[in-house]
Parts: C-alpha cells; sequence; structure tokens
C-alpha cells in the first residue's frame, strides 16, 4: 500500500477509535489491531500529529496512581473521518473502472 495512503487509513482508524468515548493510548491500539496493526510508537506519532492539527485533544488524568493520558476526537477530527469515506467512494468508483478495464 502506498505510504500516504496508508498514513491517511492510519490516521482515520486512530480517530474512529476515539470517535465515540475518550481512549488512551493502550486501548487504542487494542480496539484498532483486530483491523491494521499498529505499533506503539507509531501510535503515538499519529496521536501527536492529529493533536497538532486541532483533530484531537489530550487530558491528563489520573489512573491507579498514575497519569494516563486521554484523547478527545474535535469537530475538526469528526470531519477528517467523513471527509475519507467520502474520499473513499471515489476512489471505489476508480477502482470499479480499472477492474472493468474499459
Amino acid at each position: 500500500m502506498d505510504a500516504q495512503l496508508k498514513r491517511g487509513v492510519l490516521d482515520v482508524c486512530v480517530l474512529t477509535a476515539i470517535k465515540n468515548e475518550d481512549s488512551y493510548g493502550y486501548k487504542i491500539i487494542k480496539d484498532v489491531m483486530p483491523i491494521i496493526k499498529l505499533s506503539e510508537s507509531t501510535l503515538y506519532t499519529i496521536l501527536k500529529r492529529l493533536e497538532d492539527q486541532k483533530m484531537l485533544i489530550v487530558r491528563n488524568e489520573e489512573h491507579d496512581g498514575r497519569l494516563r493520558r486521554y484523547y478527545h476526537i474535535t469537530k475538526n477530527g469528526l470531519q477528517r473521518i467523513q471527509d475519507f469515506k467520502d474520499e473513499w467512494k471515489e476512489l471505489m468508483e476508480i477502482y470499479e473502472f480499472i477492474e472493468k478495464g474499459v
């Protein structure tokens, strides 16, 4: 898979994992793993990029005596998911054209 396409897919998978509820790193990896393999180092790079792009916000909360970082999706993040869905429809049309061989 093209690196740029994979990067976009990973970003949207991470956003989707926190779409319905705030989450933290280990849980995000666990939620995404059945669909796509994601290392911890890759996840935290993605999370930082998404935070910089204002697609999620981060808060620290104490859990079992330790601080845990929770990630919350923003309107920009929700819009990115929708944009991806729209782009994917277009890609599927292109795929169908190629598959037909016209």
